[in-house]
């Protein structure tokens, strides 16, 4: 059994506000949020862990690569679990790469580094880590799409209006970058 707890960001949530807690939280019962054709489920956050890093899944089909951006102050980690997932990544010099993952493969992108993924297989998932400096940016995800209490994928997918994307960096530490091109395949 879990408990609920308040929260300001939720009536109810499996994660506890304060940080100092040990808590436990059952698959697919953290914070949900469902954005493009994707779900999004945070275990761990800003709240919990004073802002040094979070923790959460990305589940989708086959699908569209995501908007490139960057988080000026915020390593990321891709760790697959499940399908495949190709990982398009720049670094400061404007080298370009990419690579497809696999269920144990992963995938590391540093502070002001511009990336992008696209689920290459249906019922792909990504473990998410985020961590540095500038803290956390995982509720990023239902303000930028919407809050679910549904465990599986939107029945049509959640594609934010584009003014939206603009708000994002002034709360979050994510620039989106219109127009970036991938010289990769």
């Amino acid at each position: 059994m879990t408990i609920e707890f308040a929260t300001r960001y939720r009536s109810a949530s499996r994660i506890p506000a304060e940080p100092g807690k040990p808590y436990f939280v059952e698959k697919g019962e953290g914070d949900r949020a469902h954005l493009f054709g994707d779900l999004v489920t945070v275990y761990a956050g800003g709240e919990q862990t004073e802002n040094t890093f979070n923790f959460f899944t990305v589940e989708g089909p086959k699908g569209d690569l995501i908007p490139a951006h960057l988080h000026s102050d915020t390593h990321e980690v891709f760790y697959v679990t499940q399908g495949a997932v190709r990982l398009f990544v720049e670094d400061t010099e404007g080298n370009q790469q990419e690579k497809l993952l696999t269920p144990g493969d992963f995938g590391f992108v540093p502070k002001n580094c511009p990336h992008s993924y696209r689920m290459e297989r249906h019922h792909s998932q990504v473990v998410g880590v985020a961590a540095g400096p500038g803290g956390t940016f995982e509720r990023f995800f239902e303000n930028l799409g919407a809050p679910t209490g549904e465990l599986g994928l939107p029945r049509e997918p959640v594609v934010p209006e584009a003014g939206k994307f603009e708000t994002v960096p002034q709360q979050y530490d994510v620039r989106f970058l219109p127009g970036h091109r991938w010289r990769t395949r």
